[in-house]
Order: C-alpha cells, then sequence, then structure tokens
C-alpha cells in the first residue's frame, strides 16, 4: 500500500510534531545551490565577463554565417540558371547542325 506524501508524516511523526523533515531538506538543498551558483568576487565578475564577450562574438559569428548561407544560396541558384541556358543553348546547336546536315 502507497501513502501519500502528508499521509506518511501524520501516521511516522508524533502529534505534537507534524513537520515533514524531507520538505525542510529539500529547502536547504536549494537555498544552498542557489547560493554556490552565484559567482562571488572579482574572479566571478571576470568570468561574467568573459562569458559576455564570447556570447558577443558567437552571435556575430552566426549572423555572419546566415548572411553567407544566403549569399551562397543566391549564388547557386544563378549558377542553376546559367547551366540551364548553356544547355539549352548546346541543345539547340545540335539541333541545328543536325538539320544543316541532312
Amino acid at each position: 500500500m502507497r501513502l501519500k506524501g502528508s499521509q506518511w508524516c501524520q501516521s511516522t511523526i508524533p502529534a505534537r510534531r507534524r513537520r515533514c523533515k524531507v520538505r525542510v531538506r529539500r529547502l536547504s538543498r536549494r537555498r544552498r545551490r542557489s547560493v554556490e551558483a552565484a559567482p562571488v568576487g572579482v574572479m566571478g565578475i571576470e568570468m561574467a565577463m568573459k562569458n559576455l564577450k564570447l556570447y558577443l562574438e558567437n552571435r556575430s559569428i552566426i549572423e555572419e554565417n546566415e548572411k553567407l548561407r544566403k549569399k551562397a544560396l543566391l549564388l547557386h541558384q544563378e549558377n542553376q540558371v546559367l547551366m540551364f541556358e548553356l544547355q539549352k543553348k548546346l541543345s539547340h546547336n545540335h539541333h541545328s547542325r543536325l538539320e544543316v546536315s541532312c
């Protein structure tokens, strides 16, 4: 039989003391993690600045990459059109030569 959290606390802890220790531990763990995660002192500020600089550099590289992709796509499309026109001219010249020789 499985008990809910509130039922477990009520059944195992005497009536005068109804708190569940598990919840307190979780709360203290959360507080501890948030304090540990926050950068403290000069080293924390330096790391945050380096992180910001790298982030901004990364964003500019991504933007430049997108511009180059668009440019490459346009060049590819232009190349396809030129190849089609060249094939059309070559096949037209080939057909006209066949007519002249007949």
